[in-house]
């Protein structure tokens, strides 16, 4: 059976204009994250309106990011499985600096 981060797949039309393609199963899994994500945000400003006790709202601060990763990381492994695979196989070494600039910039968080 294959997991969700397996059916994400994406690649390079052209090198001026890449798009990912997933699949409908996966855009509906991202979008019902996402969807989660946003209402959990709604709520953290509703309970900083209200004066929820700090330590509350950093616990759900905390979530809110667990969720935000674990959507980049079904998205990292469609793109490394899809998009990266890809384009090394059309010689396209550069997309590995592409690709390092995006860890980096995920290990900021």
């Amino acid at each position: 059976m294959k997991s969700t981060l397996e059916v994400v797949t994406c690649h390079a039309e052209e090198a001026s204009c890449r798009k990912s393609h997933h699949s409908e199963k996966v855009k509906k899994d991202l979008s019902n994250r996402l969807n989660r994500i946003e209402g959990q945000i709604r709520g953290i400003k509703g309970m900083i309106e209200k004066d929820v006790y700090c330590d509350d709202i950093i616990t759900q601060l905390s979530a809110t990011q667990s969720a935000l990763n674990s959507v980049a990381k079904i998205l990292l492994e469609g793109h490394l499985k899809g998009c990266v695979v890809d384009r090394l196989s059309e010689g396209d070494v550069e997309v590995l600096d592409e690709l390092l600039v995006t860890i980096q910039k995920l290990m900021k968080k």
